[in-house]
């Protein structure tokens, strides 16, 4: 282990606003809303179904400002980190839940890199019938190009994020343009009878949609892990949280009526490449192609992104002495983090072998339940310590926001299948065991002599 707030390597900070809004959009962005509105529509039922976009938008909204805050209070490389570690207690109880996160960060940032490379593969079946051991395939050499393309220096990486990014938007507006020109009203409202029943159905339908949106709306969360890269991070950093959720949820909103509006839902539900079926019903079968094209290149810039941010974890954890130091090692010449980023890639390649189904739904429960549950205490916790600086970020209508995100992540997993929450209380119990037997090794908190 490397000492209590040893910096064994320091960060550039190379990435300016319009990088790192391009690297949360490209994250945010990727194979997720082209694949998950089938699963969407078939969790309720029907096109009231953008409910659960609508409630996953104003979730993304609340919790970006509880992520606005914390990064522009604490503009580090890490993120939830150093959020929970200080709001908590750096001494006592904030130790616990800084480790539960980077314990979670192992798994969940893996999960959440494959979720998009295996997205790209099952769009690749576009072009070609593929087995499924071809598309495990396809789906771990693109984290191992990933991998290979983010072993440089951050700067030539904001670059990249930009240009992918005029892709990815590119293509949603084209399918937002082509939906407005062929919307039929009928078939984007043809609610199913008793569609809006509030039965115990209709809520565990609900609560899998605004899961399944959140999925696809989660990544402005990016440059709070980033946070050590970013120039003039406490205002750009909220800047891009913000930007990017209202940016996103219009689009995905426009994206969803448009697809509705062309596609019977009952017919949408069960597609497998649902914007390429809306692109050939169309324009014909070129468009179909094409459009696929596009949607491989934002879910490999999606994955890439992803791999980006999650790949600062264990540096800024090793940084401070609560992972091995080797995780701490930065490009001598580049500044990025080596190891680290080395971990991530080839543990994401191994995440590829479970279906895309389950990677969401694991992904967003263990998030919630180790992290984004704590991280609305926190900002709470931190204002009863002290308000934020000067300059600083500082949530509107507090605490309003930070209580409907904690209800919202409680709804959510809530209406979760039972073996995904008990994935997470697995990890939590394993995560508590391993922190316990290495704090009484050390004679650390809670077991340190008086």
């Amino acid at each position: 282990m490397a000492k209590a707030g040893q910096q064994l390597g320091h960060l550039d900070r190379g990435i300016g606003l319009w990088g790192a809004l391009s690297a949360n959009v490209l994250n945010m962005v990727g194979v997720g809303p082209f694949l998950t509105i089938p699963l969407a529509l078939a969790a309720m039922g029907g096109p009231q179904a953008m409910l659960g976009w609508i409630l996953g938008a104003l979730l993304a909204l609340c919790d970006g400002m509880v992520w606005a805050e914390l990064g522009s209070r604490m503009p580090h490389s890490g993120g939830s980190y150093h959020y929970l570690l200080t709001a908590f207690g750096p001494k006592t109880l904030g130790r616990l839940m800084a480790f539960l996160f980077l314990w979670q960060s192992l798994l969940v940032g893996p999960i959440s890199i494959a979720s998009g490379a295996v997205g790209f593969a099952d769009y690749a079946s576009v072009f070609h019938p593929l087995s499924a051991a071809q598309l495990k395939l396809i789906a771990m050499v693109l984290c191992l190009v990933n991998m290979a393309v983010l072993y440089r220096s951050i700067r030539s990486i904001g670059v990249l994020s930009v240009i992918v990014t005029v892709v990815v938007l590119a293509t949603c507006c084209w399918i937002i343009l082509s939906g407005i020109t062929h919307f039929h009203p009928a078939i984007a409202f043809d609610f199913p009878p008793h569609a809006f029943h509030l039965s115990h159905t209709f809520w565990l339908g609900l609560g899998s949609a605004t899961l399944i949106a959140t999925y696809d709306y989660g990544g402005y969360n990016n440059v709070c892990l980033l946070g050590g890269e970013v120039r003039n991070p406490t205002k750009n950093i909220p800047r891009v949280v913000l930007l990017s959720i209202v940016l996103v949820a219009a689009m995905y909103l426009a994206m969803n009526i448009s697809i509705l509006g062309t596609l019977p839902w009952r017919e949408a539900q069960h597609s497998k490449v649902i914007v390429s079926d809306f692109m050939q019903a169309v324009h014909g079968a070129w468009a179909a192609k094409a459009v696929s094209i596009l949607i491989l290149i934002a879910s490999w810039g999606s994955a890439f992104a992803i791999l980006l941010g999650y790949s600062r974890i264990p540096y800024a954890a090793a940084a401070s002495g609560e992972f091995p130091a080797v995780f701490a090692r930065v490009h001598p010449k580049d500044h990025f983090p080596t190891v680290s980023l080395i971990y991530m890639g080839i543990a994401s390649m191994a995440m590829c072998f479970f279906s895309l189904a389950d990677l969401i739904a694991g992904l967003i429960v263990i998030q919630t339940m180790l992290q984004f549950l704590g991280q609305c205490i926190a900002v709470m916790l931190l204002r009863r310590q002290s308000p934020p600086a000067p300059g600083r970020f500082r949530m509107p209508l507090y605490p309003l926001p930070a209580l409907v995100a904690l209800a919202g992540w409680l709804y959510i997993v809530g209406a979760s299948q039972l073996k995904h929450i008990a994935v997470g209380a697995g990890l939590i119990v394993a995560g508590m065991v391993v922190f316990l037997f290495q704090a009484n090794r050390a004679q650390e908190w809670p077991f340190q002599q008086a």
